[in-house]
């Protein structure tokens, strides 16, 4: 779904030339580090200076679909998402503090048309720079998080840890809209349930 796409089929260019054993001829070395060179870090420090004349291959051309695929988005959300709670001090609640919910993807810049895609797929949510060279998409609006998200989630469960934290998120954003976390006794609650989230969760 993004332009690891080009990683991939350098790959498999890569492993055609060892398959035919192309490799171990002075051509196809040169052939196997052209390919090493554009993929993920490129050609380390000592292969660049015992291989001064290996020229970079060509990325392949990639045409990113902005058609989102449910379960694809179900794995990047278990390798890249997060649910968070935030409990913050604030004037203006009557028990001095108020609750923030989040879920958020980070990726890097170089996917930013895919992740603003994600807006239109999921029907809300933003993107905004973070750090250089990273962006998140960001759903903070609480009936977007209950609307959207949380079905989303339901009707294509997450595989990984992060299934745990979805459904200690589900507990915080149900308590939420009860109007609990206006009671000390909700927040308490939610505050027991934030401490439980984004840890290494083991699913039994």
């Amino acid at each position: 779904m993004t332009k690891k796409q080009a990683d991939y089929k350098l790959f498999k260019s890569a492993y055609v030339l060892i398959k035919n054993k192309t490799h171990i001829t002075n051509k196809g070395i040169l052939e196997l580090l052209a390919l090493k060179a554009v993929l993920n870090k490129g050609l380390s420090n000592d292969l660049s200076i015992a291989f001064t004349n290996v020229v970079p291959a060509l990325r392949p051309e990639v045409l990113l679909s902005k058609v989102i695929d449910p379960f694809w988005l179900v794995g990047f959300t278990d390798a890249e998402g997060c649910f968070s709670v935030i409990i913050f001090k604030s004037l203006t609640s009557r028990l001095g503090e108020a609750i923030k919910l989040s879920f958020i993807l980070t990726q890097s810049d170089r996917y930013k048309d895919l992740m603003n895609s994600l807006t239109e797929y999921l029907g809300c949510g933003n993107i905004s720079a973070v750090n250089r060279g990273t962006i998140d998409f960001k759903v903070t609006k609480f009936s977007s998080i209950r609307d959207n998200i949380i079905p989303f989630f339901e009707k294509y469960p997450l595989q990984g840890s992060k299934y745990k934290d979805f459904l200690y998120f589900c507990e915080v954003v149900k308590l939420v809209d009860n109007k609990a976390h206006l009671t000390k006794k909700g927040l308490d609650q939610i505050r027991v349930i934030k401490n439980k989230m984004n840890t290494k969760n083991i699913i039994a």
